[in-house]
This record gives structure tokens, sequence and C-alpha cells, in this order.
């Protein structure tokens, strides 16, 4: 038996059409396959657990006897419910009864019956004096031995399934395979003694019929290691394939970027100046830079980019900065204008509805070249590189997909760049899918910021919150109100922007109140923003639109509402509008009263500003897809890695990679 041998030339599974599709929707085509579809959990089958006789915090594995079933139609319009009475093999002194249900499952009243064995994994939970476990999963034992060997009396696998395929007759099909296939056919691709004693072949084996759950751990790890060492090639080929072409170094002398510096009123962190000096040593080399720069919420960012670009102008030639939204693109706009205006250095905006010039008068300065900011217009056909495009700065890089990436850079010739991102990277998934780019990370928060305050309240004591926010505007502050939705709808009735600003409006009527979201036109965005901005408006009622980017320092008050629908780091990048100011501000999360979990997965963010702890505890509670969004597609998937507690493993497979490809 070969890996590659079909499942159906096995003689080992006969498919009609349904079970056909369901293997397939799994992909399950060869032997290969099979025993390459791992089990999504285990259950210990060597001993089961205690009969329950209340209610429990975490499933249970047993193994009973059914005693009794019976069908009824439940409250609600067609709730129907099928409800199976069952007790322990081999009898139970005490009497005790479980109760399983299932809703709206009619058909399982043609597969239970009295008599049956089962074995059942779900949570008990006590309902009108009686302990029920409601829709288990379930299996019925035969009493045949050799039929129940890969089932019972072990710790058993169990699969992830599609329609038409069943849990026992996939995992007798697994179990055969595994008896049937050598050690030898399952082919080692690592180097020798990479991964320790722990074969590819025994690995396999261990993850689908482990001697003890002890056993798991190390087999799961086998194989990360493999993934991760799959992944770093691939991240290795695209560093090598990036930085093939040989170019004139892009850094010019650091002239006007020591202009830059001495006219700033405050001094660059240590981290900032670090990060400089890497950037500079990239751009003087005979090949592109590649590099991502991560910094907290405030920690500046935009003055990294800032120098990059000012050394790649001196040189005669054209930076780009592409950001995400329109109104950071704007932002960027004036902020750079100002900067770069008093060194002759022009600086145009591109974006889907604008093309235009500096608000200060364009300085024709032949001997430097020219920056243009925008959104995603930068890598269509008008915007135009007079100079050649040698860098290309991306704000916000987890906003772009890595083919927009591309997109922009390839608008050069052997163009470099520096893609920012305020959301911190936990280390694991940095090294594990960043490795193509050079690192740089600004762990410091620039002197003469205000302290930050975040606490969690109730949606329900909103006028409490009105008074405190009446109280910051009375002494001359600002304030954001953050919904995550634009308008109601039916299914989510509550928190909409639109709506909510009415109601603040009255609340606040002595004071001006403005409204923002993505809805509304760029012109009529940049009309709100700019009058928050100078002070005309007071309170700004807004979805997520002001997310990144947006600087107003004397604004010092954000209230979330429903807090509980945002991720953490989402939460950490909204308060970050707040505090950028000297003035003490304060960030209020409210959360619904029947959302209580959300409060203690809340709770960090009341404990800490460090971006990357948070970052951490996102990634632990939401898991890397959610976290990771389009940072880096075309990668190998990663099934057996846990992104937190792996970064010794990648780290280990970065240097066998590097090995083996000399």
């Amino acid at each position: 038996m070969v890996l590659d041998t079909p499942l159906e030339e096995s003689g080992l599974l006969r498919l009609d059409k349904k079970n056909r599709e369901g293997y397939e929707k799994l992909g399950l085509v060869t032997v290969g396959d099979a025993l390459t579809h791992f089990p999504r959990r285990h259950e210990d089958r060597t001993r089961f657990d205690r009969f329950p006789e209340g209610g429990m915090e975490q499933a249970v594995c047993l193994h009973v006897l059914v005693s009794d079933c019976r069908s009824f139609f439940g409250r609600g319009q067609g709730r129907r419910c099928f409800e199976v009475t069952v007790e322990p093999v081999g009898g139970d002194l005490l009497g005790n009864r479980l109760i399983l249900r299932w809703f709206n499952m009619p058909y399982l009243a043609k597969i239970l019956a009295v008599g049956h064995r089962l074995v059942i994994y779900g949570q008990p939970k006590e309902s009108k004096g009686r302990v029920v476990i409601d829709h288990p999963d379930f299996e019925i034992v035969e009493d045949d031995e050799a039929t129940a060997e890969p089932h019972m009396g072990r710790i058993v696998p169990i699969y992830p399934l599609a329609s038409g395929v069943g849990q026992k007759p996939l995992r007798s099909l697994i179990h055969r395979l595994l008896c049937l296939v050598p050690d030898e056919a399952i082919t080692e691709w690592l180097p020798a003694g990479a991964g320790g004693s722990l074969t590819r072949a025994a690995a396999i084996r261990a993850l689908h019929y482990p001697a003890s759950m002890e056993a798991l751990e190390p087999a799961r790890r086998r194989l990360a290691l493999e993934e991760f060492t799959s992944l770093q090639l691939e991240l290795l080929r695209r560093r090598a394939e990036f930085r093939q072409n040989r170019i004139e170094p892009q850094a010019g002398p650091g002239a006007l970027l020591e202009q830059f510096l001495a006219k700033l009123p405050f001094e660059p962190t240590g981290a900032q100046r670090r990060a400089i000096e890497e950037i500079r040593g990239d751009l003087s080399q005979p090949v592109p830079m590649v590099r991502l720069l991560q910094g907290d919420v405030g920690a500046g960012k935009t003055l990294i980019a800032a120098a990059a670009i000012l050394l790649v102008v001196e040189k005669g030639a054209d930076a780009a900065l592409m950001a995400p939204t329109q109104i950071l693109a704007e932002q960027h706009f004036r902020t750079f204008s100002g900067w770069f205006g008093p060194l002759g250095v022009n600086v145009r905006l591109l974006t889907g509805s604008r093309d235009e010039g500096g608000e200060m008068p364009l300085f024709q300065n032949q001997k430097s070249g020219n920056l243009t900011i925008g959104t995603h217009a930068l890598f269509h056909g008008r915007a135009d590189f007079e100079n050649g495009l040698a860098l290309a700065v991306i704000d916000e890089q987890h906003k772009f997909g890595v083919g927009q990436r591309e997109a922009l850079v390839s608008r050069g010739e052997g163009a470099s760049m520096l893609a920012m991102t305020a959301t911190p990277i936990p280390r694991t998934l940095t090294l594990s899918f960043y490795g193509d780019l050079d690192v740089s990370i600004l762990d410091e928060l620039p002197a003469g910021r205000g302290k930050l305050i975040t606490g969690i309240r109730l949606t329900t004591q909103t006028n409490q919150a009105a008074t405190f926010v009446t109280e910051q505007l009375s002494a001359g502050r600002q304030a954001y109100v953050v919904y995550p939705l634009i308008e109601e709808s039916d299914k989510l009735a509550t928190g909409a922007a639109t709506a909510a600003y009415a109601e603040w409006a009255e609340k606040l009527a002595d004071f001006r109140v403005g409204l923002v979201h993505g809805r509304m036109g760029s012109d009529e965005k940049d009309a709100v923003m700019r009058e928050f901005r100078n002070g005309k408006i007071d309170v700004l009622v807004a979805t997520t639109v002001i997310e990144v980017g947006v600087d107003v320092p004397n604004a010092n008050v954000m209230l979330i509402y429903h807090a509980e629908r945002f991720g953490l780091a989402q939460l950490h990048q909204l308060r970050g509008r707040i505090g950028r100011g000297e003035h003490k501000s304060y960030c209020v999360l409210l959360v619904d009263p029947k959302q209580e979990d959300a409060r203690a997965r809340l709770r960090i963010l009341e404990e800490t500003r460090d971006g990357f702890r948070i970052a951490d505890e996102d990634l632990r509670l939401r898991g890397p897809g959610e976290v990771l969004g389009t940072m880096q597609s075309g990668l190998p998937d990663l099934a057996f890695a846990d992104l937190l507690g792996d970064t010794r493993l990648v780290e280990e497979a970065r240097m066998i990679a590097q090995g083996m490809l000399g």
C-alpha cells in the first residue's frame, strides 16, 4: 500500500454517490489523504468519566445503556424533541439517570433504540430537576469485538466529518490503513536529526492512536516543525526573489534628514533613532530594503516613515506612502506637507477622488525626488513617478493583501518597501509570517503624553457617561463616541451610529455633535473630520472609520459602545486616538449587561497599554485567522502550530530551512 493509492482502489472502501461526495468534500481521495486527516480531539475510552449527578462545567465521556426513548413536540413552533434516557453500562446502584435531548432531529428515532450501548460526549446541565445533555456526540457500540477494536478500550480519535461520512466507518478505515501502510512509505523530508528522535511515521500514528494523552504533544510538535519549516522555505524563497536585483544604494547623504530632525520640537525616542539607523543601513545596501516597522499606538511610526522618505528623495528618486483610507491619506498629506515644505520636497495627494499638490506652493526643486501619498489609487496608472519609484511605504499594512503591496512595489525598478503597522504582532506570528522581512520595533512612547485610564461600564449607564463627557467638554476637551454599526438592523438593533447621533445631540444640546461613518462620501467625511480637528465639533459620533491614524490631541474621552463585539487589538487601536496630548484621557468600554463574560475578556485593557501583551491575549482568545487577517496570503496552512507557544519551534524551523537552502 503506497500513499498515492486511490482509496477506492485500496480494497477497503466501497462508495455510493453520497459517500463519495462526502469523502471528496473532506479531501480524502488517496491513502495519504486519509492518513493526514487528523482527529479534532480524542476520547480516553480506557476509562470513562464518573456518571454525572448534576450540572458540570466541562464535557464528559460516558459509556451508557439506553433504557427509554420518546419523541414529542416542545414549546415553540416546530420544536420537535427526541429524548433518550440512559444509565451506566453495568447498572447503577444509585439509580442515576441521564437525559439526552436532540431538537428538530426526528430521524434519530430510527437510529437509537432501547438496549443500545452508546459512548456519548457532552456537557451535563440541570433542567427542571433532571440532568440533561443537549445534542451530545454519540456512537453506538457493537458487541462484536473486531468491530469495536478501533472504537473502545483505548484512546480513540474523533475525526472531522462531512455529510455521507460516518465517524465509525472513517475511524475503521484509517485504523486499517495504519496497519497496512509500512513506515517506509511515509517519507521523511526534514534533514536527519531534525525534530529529535520521533519520525514522521511515528508522529502520524501517535496523532491518530496515541499510547497516552501525553504522547499527543510530542507528535504535534514534530508535525508543527514540518509546517513551520515549509513556511520558512517559502518565506526565504520570497526574500531571495525580492532581493535578487542588484541596485544602486538608495540612501542620500542624510543632509535633509538632519535638517528635518533638527527642526523637530521634540527629541526622538531611542527606539525611533534605532529604527532610523536600521533603515539607513538597509537603503545603503545594493539590494532593495524589505522591512516591517512595528510600533504600538502612538509610538511615532510616521516620523520613521518621514526619515526613510527623506533619505530616498535626497538621492533624487520618488517615494510613495499608501494608506488604507482616504481620511488617513489626507491626514498624512497635511502632516508631510508641513514637514517637507520647508525642505523643498514636493508632496502630492492621490486618492480615488482627489489628485492634487500640496496645500503649500510646490517647490520645483530638481535636486530631490517627490513624495506621493494616497490610497489604492497609487498602484494604478494615475500614479506617475517621474523620477522612478525607489521606496514604497505602506501604512497599516495588515489592511492590504500581499498582492496589493507587491503591486505598489512593482511600480518601481528594484523599489524598497517599508511596511508599517500599529497593530502589534505576537513574536511567533512575526517569525512565522514575516520571515521574508527584517523587523524594527518601536517599544517606547514619546514623552509628553498624558495618562490614559480605561474602565469597563454597562451600556445601561449611558446617563452617567453623558454627565462625565459633559464635564470634560466644559473643561475645553473633545470626545469620541464609537459604535460598531452604522444603521439599525433587524438582527442587531442596537449600537447604530446614526440612531445614536440624534440621541447624543439631544443629551449634549449645549455642545456641537458630529457624525462620521464609512458610508459617507469622502468629501463629507473629510469636512466633518476637519471640523473636529479644528475644534468646531466637540463630540464625534463614529464607527471604526476612525480606528487608524486620526490625530486630534485635544480629544481626551472615548466611549466605545458594545465593546464586546470588538477584538482586543481593535479596541486598543481605537483608544489610541486619545491620550495623544498632554491631558489626562479616559476610554470607557460599555458592554451589554447580558455579556458578563465580555468583562473578563476586556479586563486586560484596564490593566495595560502594552500593545504586544494585548496582541498575545487577542491571539489566545481569537486565534491566528482573526488576528492575521490579510497579513500574508499564499503561504502554507498551519494545522498543528501553537502560535503562542511555539516560538522556539519557529526559530528551529528557520535554521533548518536556511540549512536546506544552503
